[in-house]
């Protein structure tokens, strides 16, 4: 299994697991980690944790796999499968957290960066490598990044391509912390309730990607399903998206 899920205390952990490759993207990865994202919805897990087994939280895109010979069309499809994985986790209610080790480089960095919370070992590296391998960026990153350090920064980490470090990342503000494990005020986490964590989380999505006036008319929208009947017990149904 290239993905492994487990499910206890409701805490989802999905594991990518490929690391005599270090974890590194092949479709049968993305599809699993969209299959495993989906599934912690459905268990109804507050907190989803996303790590990768072995040295590494993923070293990208797997370039020791031949390269198929695709059309246009197919390579749009398994582009999109990579997208899919940010629209998986922006799916999920609940939080979801990068506890990010070893390596975590071009698409590896750009799943990570699609989380809600980043937790960074002292030992990662981080990087955007798609430049010098002549590849693009994908997970949406052409947004994400610009709104955590803004365009110039942007510009430079993806032009470059130079890799990082937890202190840069922390400084930069890719990461909310550098800590050993992605343990990281879990408990706070799972135990907040449930509808005002996915609101909170949703309005903040939606915040980026909006003008003001409609950030705050979904605002008013959720804080009206906060005090409807029968609201707290259904975190799952406050997602519109």
């Amino acid at each position: 299994m290239v993905v492994e899920y487990e499910l206890a205390d409701s805490v989802a952990r999905i594991y990518l697991n490929r690391p005599h490759r270090l974890n590194a993207v092949v479709p049968e990865l993305t599809a699993g980690l969209v299959t495993a994202l989906g599934r912690a919805g459905q268990d109804g897990a507050r907190v989803v944790i996303l790590a990768g087994r072995g040295r590494a939280f993923c070293s990208g895109h797997d370039l020791k796999e031949p390269v198929p010979a695709e059309t246009v069309l197919a390579t749009r499809l398994r582009v999109d499968g990579i997208q899919e994985v940010t629209r998986a986790i922006r799916r999920f209610p609940g939080p979801v957290i990068a506890a990010v080790h070893g390596y975590a480089l071009g698409a590896g960095c750009e799943f990570a960066l699609g989380c809600d919370l980043v937790v960074a070992a002292q030992d990662v590296q981080f990087g955007f490598p798609e430049v010098s391998v002549g590849l693009s960026v994908t997970g949406g990153i052409s947004r994400l990044l610009p709104l955590l350090v803004g365009p110039v920064r942007a510009k430079e980490l993806l032009l470059l391509g130079d890799r990082f470090g937890a202190p840069r990342a922390l400084e930069l503000g890719l990461v909310n912390r550098v800590a050993p494990a992605g343990e990281h005020e879990l408990a706070r986490l799972r135990d907040q309730p449930p509808q005002a964590l996915a609101l909170a989380k949703q309005a903040l999505d939606r915040g980026a990607e909006c003008a003001l006036e409609e950030a705050m008319a979904a605002e008013t929208d959720f804080a009206a399903l906060t005090v409807a009947p029968g609201a707290a017990s259904d975190p799952a149904g406050s997602r519109a998206d």
